[in-house]
């Protein structure tokens, strides 16, 4: 009797020695991975999980909310893509993959780099030509025809070998900002960066203070800073939305990501929500 209990004991124990270990294996690999699990610096969110496009809503010009026109935007091997192989000819087709949650302060990360040949058709301006569109309208607003939404774009660029580009410019379609305290109206005003050649990677980084400071950021380094967002009172599509009750001063918004004509590559959308 006292043989069979004490090998009870023992299994028991044993059990319990192998839920400890499993436990702490567990604690120690950071549990189950979640979707939308923060990344491994504190209070970034991963925007993009590398799986799927499942929070991202897409519109292209001519062609309805949802659409993913000629499957243009796909994941593949945990990579965000903006592919063409399946187009003819580019058309003034132009899309954008939208976030599907409003934010207003924040930074934002992203790793991105241009592939390929453009698809023909395409103009000469979007050559390895993409951007990130911040305080965007929502994409239910947007007309069937609209080609860009009302939004500041951070415009992406690539070199093409030998001229110098810069990259992390403005670009303001439907809107207007301040800079040196004077309302600049110019569509688009170049950074201070380095030109980015080849198919690399590039980390972008833009500090986001809703309808205040907005700040542009390659490698730590600030190449083009500006304040006060707001609508442009003389654009289309601007105007449908102050005639339904927007602010003049843009101060939240979604983010997207564009379809320009280029082959481009996003592995990292990463966002830290600031109070």
């Amino acid at each position: 009797m006292k043989k069979a209990v004490y090998s009870r004991i023992r299994r028991l124990r044993s059990a319990m020695f192998i839920a400890v270990v499993c436990s702490l294996v567990f604690i120690m690999s950071g549990g189950f991975a979640d979707e939308t699990d923060t990344t491994k610096e504190s209070g970034w969110i991963a925007l993009f999980n590398g799986k799927d496009l499942n929070d991202w809503t897409i519109k292209f010009k001519d062609h309805p909310l949802g659409e993913n026109y000629k499957n243009t935007f796909r994941v593949e091997a945990g990579i965000l893509k903006v592919s063409y192989d399946q187009w003819e000819s580019f058309n003034d087709i132009f899309g954008h993959v939208f976030y599907k949650d409003k934010f207003s302060r924040y930074k934002l990360r992203v790793e991105y780099r241009f592939v390929g040949d453009q698809v023909k058709g395409g103009a000469g301006w979007a050559l390895r030509n993409n951007g990130v569109m911040l305080h965007c309208q929502d994409p239910k607003s947007m007309a069937m025809d609209q080609s860009f939404p009302v939004s500041i774009e951070v415009q992406l660029l690539g070199g093409d070998g030998s001229h110098s580009r810069t990259t992390a410019n403005l670009c303001t379609p439907g809107t207007h900002v301040v800079m040196e305290e004077k309302l600049v109206k110019q569509h688009c005003i170049d950074s201070r960066s380095e030109t980015c050649h080849g198919d690399q990677w590039v980390t972008v980084e833009i500090e986001v203070n809703g309808n205040d400071r907005i700040r542009h950021l390659i490698d730590g380094k600030v190449v083009l800073e500006y304040e006060k967002p707001q609508l442009d009172e003389n654009d289309k599509d601007a105007q449908v939305l102050i005639k339904a009750g927007a602010p003049l001063l843009v101060g939240e918004g979604y983010i997207a990501l564009q379809a320009e004509s280029h082959p481009t590559e996003f592995r990292r959308i990463d966002l830290l929500p600031m109070d």
